[in-house]
């Protein structure tokens, strides 16, 4: 049986859309600029992540994400009252939520859904030095191998009966804190190792499989990061 590779196979938005699409939430979600009049837009942001989800069929991770938004967000209306410390302490906490969730779900959006050789052709396209395309390179990589670890980690102790219940809590945690982090330094080197045997540091142009181009949906997600920019301009300069 003859496999083919499909060239243009890739995620919904290219991997450079996806960036500016994070630094334009983190501008105006995360620093809630021009919070007076970028209100509309303020709301496509926090939910446009959870749709880029969806479109990667991410069901799951959607809907519990939007679930503790929805909940800590109304949450936070309903503690807007003389609060005691406690209830204070509870309100910035959800309101710290609030803020970070949308960018969070965004980046793991991108993480899940970026392979590394299309984000690396997609930097060398924009002229990117290699001194900062590798490290995140190895980002890339790193956090979903730390996950897979971790579930290894949890499986095996679980077999050995090892519970995270009241009377053993302090065990569990020591049984499986301490291995994470002793791979965490090892699945770090190993990725940096691996990173140099593929020639990612030679300093010249590679080769990449993958056709990077933009598309319908990417000249949309990008037209809204420049009204974003443009109206809050704006508001503050001519408002």
């Amino acid at each position: 049986m003859e496999y083919r590779l499909d060239r243009n196979a890739h995620s919904l938005l290219d991997p450079r859309t996806k960036l500016l699409l994070l630094f334009t939430s983190s501008v105006f979600v995360v620093g809630n600029a021009g919070e007076k009049y970028m209100v509309v837009f303020y709301w496509i942001l926090v939910f446009l992540p959870v749709l880029l989800l969806f479109a990667e069929r991410e069901w799951k991770a959607g809907l519990v994400a939007i679930s503790i938004y929805i909940g800590s967000y109304y949450a936070g209306i309903a503690l807007q009252h003389e609060l005691s410390a406690v209830e204070s302490a509870l309100a910035l906490m959800l309101y710290v939520i609030t803020k970070f969730l949308p960018t969070v779900i965004l980046a793991r959006y991108i993480v899940k859904s970026t392979k590394v050789s299309e984000f690396l052709a997609a930097m060398n396209r924009m002229h990117v030095p290699d001194k900062f395309t590798i490290p995140i390179s190895v980002i890339f990589r790193f956090f979903p191998t730390v996950a897979e670890e971790s579930k290894s980690i949890n499986d095996a102790m679980r077999m050995r009966g090892i519970e995270m219940g009241a009377n053993r809590a302090s065990e569990a945690v020591e049984y499986r804190m301490v291995p994470l982090i002793a791979s965490c330094s090892l699945i770090g080197e190993e990725l940096s190792a691996a990173a140099m045997t593929r020639g990612l540091d030679v300093g010249k142009r590679r080769t990449c499989i993958w056709n990077i181009r933009f598309g319908i949906q990417d000249f949309a997600v990008i037209a809204l990061c420049l009204i974003c920019f443009v109206w809050w301009g704006i508001g503050r300069f001519f408002v």
